[in-house]
């Protein structure tokens, strides 16, 4: 495990960021880490007219599709880093996830993208070598079919994405909270569930997410974090 504490200030570098799935509470909050931080940000959601409060001096809001490869390639060219924190619930988990990764891989390889960071879910963390937390016994099996699609996911890109493609799935313990303390520092492990108390705020999770695009420290692994 590696004990980590953002500081929340740029390295010095602007960069330009694309957010895809900017308009929910992640998205948002890593859409104003970066902001804070001097990079700017291009915001994609579906709809546009839904979400005018997210644009801004440093902000640029966009329709786009995750899951459709011109749609990401349009959004993210002439962009160093993308983040996806989209997720859909009137569509079947592995479909709308694996869906999602095809996209950003043909998408993001096509116009020079290097490094994505995805949202993955705590339950496809291991709790020992081998077991995972949807493994339980009497795990909810509607909670398992969702987890599958990110498991779905997180093999996809592992088996697909080319090596010019620096690529992480970042996972908010179970309980990602919009009320949890704002701490300003978080813990880090590769792959396994975090000892603790289980529970990070937003801003938090974001302040990750831009500290691995400011400076990549993890990739092709599933990074849990927590505070």
């Amino acid at each position: 495990m590696i004990n980590d504490t953002g500081n929340g200030t740029s390295n010095g570098t602007s960069k330009n960021i694309v957010v895809f799935g900017a308009g929910g509470r992640v998205g948002r909050a890593a859409v104003a880490e970066a902001v804070t931080r001097g990079h700017r940000v291009t915001a994609v959601v579906r709809d546009p007219s839904k979400y005018p409060d997210l644009a801004g001096d440093s902000v640029t809001l966009v329709r786009g599709d995750v899951t459709d490869p011109a749609s990401v390639a349009a959004a993210a060219a002439g962009h160093d880093a993308a983040v996806s924190t989209s997720v859909r619930l009137d569509v079947a988990s592995e479909e709308y996830f694996t869906s999602a990764a095809k996209a950003l891989i043909a998408g993001l390889e096509e116009v020079g993208v290097r490094r994505l960071l995805t949202l993955g879910i705590a339950t496809t963390l291991e709790t020992e070598p081998g077991v995972r937390v949807m493994d339980a016994p009497g795990f909810p099996e509607q909670w398992r079919v969702f987890a599958q699609g990110h498991v779905a996911e997180f093999d996809l890109l592992s088996t697909e994405s080319g090596p010019e493609l620096d690529w992480l799935m970042v996972v908010p313990p179970l309980d990602l909270n919009a009320e949890a303390e704002v701490t300003g520092g978080y813990r880090t492990a590769v792959g396994t569930v975090i000892d603790g108390t289980g529970r990070i705020a937003h801003a938090d999770l974001a302040r990750a997410l831009v500290d691995e695009i400011e400076d990549p420290r993890h990739s092709r692994v599933q990074l849990a974090v927590s505070v």
